[in-house]
């Protein structure tokens, strides 16, 4: 049974919806979140959702932070994007020492960290931490954080350090309070415009070694179920905005339809049309056919986390193809209702438009790819799943 809190934050978040879709426009052409609104999202608790209550947080289980995100993002994709990256705050401090993730959260759960986990600067070996150098993209809702980490290179007595992986460099997050690190202004994409995923920079600066970690190999110094594997985590989180995304293009088609629209030429309405309603019929039956797969998956992860943490890990290729195959789907209903659509899915400002460009920018990402279909199918047959073995 959920707790009071918890179905809380659920309720903030739907409450907020309406909010967010009428400021989407605001929020794609600002690049980023309004601070107002995003004054509101704190207020609601959605950046302590996964907060430990120890900590000040809500701690609520994996389904009801993918529902929230679900939500979120079916409003708009950017905001649901962009406050994924925050509420997963807590699972990547938790890869620091403990006392570190403590004095962290001192002042109050609502922390905010964002970052770039491709490694694309170097970290050098020095006296009790490392000197930093490189740039970064990517760092999606960087302009509102208030810690900032860059994944980077190890690099000893000026060569890389070899990692665990023979022929790959260690590799390792250097984290820095968001003061300290330059954003350059360089998000001017297709689509999911307002996440400010703009570039961070470093110039030789000095990143103690209590403020690294981790991420794909790090164990989490915080006990219980939400921080076991806090990578696999993620990739559940984007698959709920992937399928919020989705959601929210039949919810517009069908608000367009019932307005009136009818097709130039056409004898009838849209909403009397077979050949529509059937469509619409299919998109509506694909994304319950998501939303159906991504709980179930999210539901065994997270009995695994409570249950048998140590074979949590070994859902890793399940859970990746997962995500590759519901953004796989939700690109499909979306280019759907934006056919549908017509002429009006054209304009600057459709909804259906965003929503086209927001779901062929997120299926990019790396890790929506289908390579990962091979490792799940790998995993199936006993042999090595490369990334996650």
């Amino acid at each position: 049974m959920k707790s009071a809190e918890t179905t809380k934050v659920v309720q903030a978040a739907r409450e907020l919806a309406p909010v967010i879709a009428d400021r989407a426009a605001d929020i794609e052409s600002g690049r980023r979140l309004p601070v107002d609104l995003l004054a509101q999202f704190k207020q609601a608790g959605l950046f302590r959702a996964f907060v430990p209550r120890s900590h000040g947080g809500l701690e609520v289980d994996a389904r009801t932070g993918c529902e929230v995100l679900e939500t979120l993002a079916r409003a708009d994709g950017a905001a649901g994007w962009t406050t994924m990256i925050g509420m997963e705050s807590p699972h990547l401090f938790a890869l620091l020492p403990r006392e570190r993730f403590d004095a962290i959260y001192s002042a109050g759960p609502d922390v905010i960290m964002g970052g770039a986990f491709n490694a694309q600067g170097q970290a050098a070996v020095e006296k009790g931490g490392y000197r930093v150098s490189g740039r970064w993209g990517f760092a999606s809702g960087c302009e509102h954080c208030d810690w900032l980490f860059a994944n980077c290179v190890i690099v000893q007595d000026g060569q890389p350090r070899p990692g665990p992986v023979p022929g790959v460099p260690q590799t390792r997050s250097m984290l820095l309070p968001a003061r300290e690190v330059r954003i350059i202004d360089a998000w001017n994409a297709l689509g999911l415009r307002g996440t400010g995923s703009h570039d961070l920079a470093l110039e030789a600066a000095f990143c103690p070694e209590e403020n690294t970690f981790d991420i794909f190999a790090g164990t989490s110094t915080v006990p219980g179920p939400g921080f076991v594997a806090p990578v696999l985590h993620f990739v559940l989180h984007m698959a709920a905005v992937s399928l919020g995304i989705a959601q929210g293009a039949v919810d517009d088609l069908v608000k367009l339809v019932t307005t009136g629209k009818r097709r130039m030429y056409a004898r009838v309405p849209l909403i009397e049309s077979p050949v529509f309603q059937l469509e619409l019929g299919r998109v509506d039956t694909s994304v319950r056919a998501a939303r159906a797969l991504l709980y179930s998956t999210v539901e065994e992860f997270w009995s695994a986390c409570v249950n048998d943490p140590a074979s949590a890990v070994l859902l890793a290729p399940r859970l990746s193809a997962t995500l590759a195959w519901v953004t796989e789907n939700a690109s499909g209903v979306v280019e759907t209702c934006y056919r549908a659509g017509g002429a009006s899915s054209l304009k600057d400002g459709s909804s259906l438009q965003r929503r086209f460009r927001d779901i062929y920018t997120f299926r990019q990402h790396a890790a929506a790819a289908e390579g990962w279909f091979g490792q799940a199918g790998a995993s199936l047959l006993g042999q090595p799943t490369g990334f996650w073995t």
